[in-house]
């Protein structure tokens, strides 16, 4: 668990901080948010949906929660206006920074959640396959977060605190869950749930960086690569 929480909190404070060193630039990642897009959606449909499936006899339950998910999470990007894929434009952010980051540490909190080493779906084992994933996602997130609350400022205390606040939303929304003890049914809702959102992300990513809506090469290739090594790591971890 240690090292779960380790990389949750680095992979945050790595992206965030990396705006102050490269500068907020969304084309310079598309191609790394189209891997990750890609990981996510993989591990959603190969790891998380099956194990929801197997250990269900309402399939209609199952769906009926991964349909509110994905549309809470569009609710949510009301607020973020899609930071939490990466996606920031100077100018776009109307909502109230406060609101952003309150939806930004709900998502977080809830995707640490499906961490915990006791639930049903993975027993005493950690999940290095799902974990993966959120660090590919939440990484471009706080770069994207740390780029709205720069405004072309040096770093200072406001902003890390932010920052801060972020990168340990996961990591409580993982001990809270292994704290409250709950039941197999509830843990299905909050991993169904939580897959919707993954689900509206990953797809969502697939959208936006390809505005065009024209094929290429490099973006099929990398979206392959994402899968291929979601799919592999299934194996490994």
């Amino acid at each position: 668990m240690i090292l779960t929480i380790s990389i949750l909190i680095l992979g945050a404070l790595g992206g965030g901080l990396s705006v102050y060193l490269l500068g907020y630039q969304y084309k310079s990642i598309r191609l790394p948010l189209i891997f990750a897009g890609s990981y996510l959606f993989s591990i959603t449909i190969i790891h998380i949906l099956p194990e929801l499936f197997s250990l269900t006899q309402k399939p209609f339950e199952v769906g009926l929660y991964l349909l509110m998910g994905f549309y809470f999470q569009s609710f949510l990007e009301y607020f973020t206006q899609g930071v939490e894929h990466g996606h920031y434009h100077a100018g776009e952010q109307k909502r109230s920074n406060l609101y952003l980051i309150i939806a930004l540490v709900l998502h977080s909190i809830l995707e640490g959640s499906l961490l915990t080493h006791e639930s049903p779906f993975h027993g005493q084992n950690e999940s290095y396959s799902l974990l993966v994933g959120i660090v590919l996602h939440k990484a471009p997130a706080a770069y994207a977060l740390m780029a709205i609350c720069k405004s072309n400022r040096t770093f200072d205390w406001k902003q890390g605190l932010i920052l801060a606040v972020f990168a340990l939303a996961s990591p409580v929304g993982m001990l809270t869950s292994s704290m409250v003890s709950l039941s197999t049914e509830w843990f299905i809702f909050l991993y169904a749930f939580v897959s919707g959102n993954f689900l509206h992300i990953s797809t969502t990513i697939f959208v936006e960086t390809s505005p065009d809506h024209a094929p290429k090469f490099n973006r099929i290739a990398v979206s392959l690569l994402g899968a291929s090594i979601a799919v592999a790591s299934e194996f490994l971890f």
